[in-house]
């Protein structure tokens, strides 16, 4: 799981620096600010990270919901989250269907 959040949350200074200038910053920054940048997102999540595994602990496992729960006073965040976490589903189950038509059409050649 911390993984999926650092796909969401980190991003190499070339992606930030692209980043900055989709939401309106200068098409080539200065390195100091997307370092800056960066590290505030870095520091983001492994707060983030840290206090999940810490609600984790308690139960003796780090889940998605102790994620969701951190963020859940955040609604633009928790929106995008949950719709990642559809779309992996709808993913995960069209690569299971895929699986299936391709075993079906290998067992009748």
């Amino acid at each position: 799981m911390v993984f999926f959040l650092l796909l969401i949350f980190y991003f190499p200074p070339l992606t930030v620096q692209h980043m900055m200038y989709g939401f309106g910053d200068d098409a080539n920054p200065l390195p100091e600010t997307v370092a800056l940048v960066e590290d505030i997102v870095v520091e983001y999540v492994t707060d983030l990270a840290h206090k999940a595994q810490e609600m984790g602990s308690k139960r003796g496992k780090l889940s998605v919901e102790d994620f969701l729960f951190l963020i859940r006073k955040d609604p633009p965040k928790l929106n995008r989250c949950t719709e990642l976490l559809s779309m992996q589903e709808e993913l995960k189950q069209a690569r299971k269907a895929f699986e299936v038509d391709e075993e079906k059409l290998a067992s009748t050649e």
